[in-house]
């Protein structure tokens, strides 16, 4: 961590040379975002994706910034293959300073009382239960290290109730996900501050990353749009200057934070 008082150029603070990231999901939408931005910024990453194909792709388009990067192919639901991830990063990289619990899914809009059981077990397997066993596996490295900074993927719908005319309606399953979510970075923040260990959760709104289907996105988007204050849709690569902020010592007194990145939509 920079001292401040010293004589530094103030683009130190944002400089993660040395430094070794893990991001789930990275090969595609936010997930590429915070893959690009952590390698552009000088870290080595690991990209987790349960397509190796994607993951693998990420990892080229990173290497031109020229530092270490592997792809990992991990069902980011499952204990073992979670384990495995991290592992694998500490054994190649060499630790573990920096961890995006990133990956998650949508299911269907429905109200509460259609919603498949099977489908709120499978959403809440990788968006809740994944995020902890990935903070549990990560957790356990830094603890060692004496430092790390986790970034969990939230979402506004961890904060806001949506309805009709409103962006996110019908959307009980991913909400409740979300805000479990954001609990745990909140708890996890206070129980390991102590540990040099700070955890910060980034809430979206909607990003335009090709998750809604291209024949109902204006419809979408156009209920976005009116709901949003800024008047338009949110860009993916709008993302990199908080994910290196939180990934960074420019935010090194940051901790138990759910930043929310939604154009206003709801203040």
């Amino acid at each position: 961590m920079i001292k401040r008082g010293e004589a530094n150029d103030r683009k130190e603070y944002f400089d993660l040379s040395g430094k070794v990231a893990l991001v789930t999901g990275g090969g595609s939408g936010i997930g590429q975002v915070y893959c690009e931005t952590m390698a552009e910024y000088g870290a080595d990453v690991a990209c987790n994706d349960i397509d190796e194909q994607k993951a693998q792709e990420m990892v080229r388009l990173i290497s031109k910034f020229g530092h270490r990067a592997i792809a990992i192919k991990a069902d980011a639901s499952k204990q073992d293959e979670i384990e495995y991830m991290v592992n694998r990063t500490v054994e190649e990289l060499g630790k573990l300073d920096i961890v995006f619990c990133n990956a998650g899914i949508i299911i269907p809009p429905y109200r509460i009382h259609e919603v498949p059981v099977e489908d709120w077990d499978h959403l809440m397997a990788l968006n809740l239960r994944g995020v902890f066993l990935l903070m549990r596996a990560a957790l356990g490295v830094m603890v060692k290290q004496k430092s790390g900074c986790i970034i969990n993927t939230a979402s506004i719908a961890g904060l806001y109730a949506g309805g009709e005319g409103k962006s996110f309606t019908n959307l009980a399953t991913y909400s409740a996900a979300k805000a479990g979510v954001i609990s745990l970075t909140r708890q996890a923040a206070v129980e390991y501050g102590k540990d040099g260990i700070r955890v910060n959760a980034i809430a979206p709104g909607y990003q335009r990353t090709g998750i809604i289907p291209l024949e109902i996105r204006g419809e979408f988007e156009a209920i976005i749009i009116k709901n949003t204050p800024l008047e338009r849709v949110g860009l993916p690569d709008e993302l990199k200057g908080l994910a290196l902020w939180l990934a960074s010592d420019a935010s090194s007194f940051v901790t138990g934070q759910t930043i929310v990145q939604d154009g206003g939509m709801i203040v």
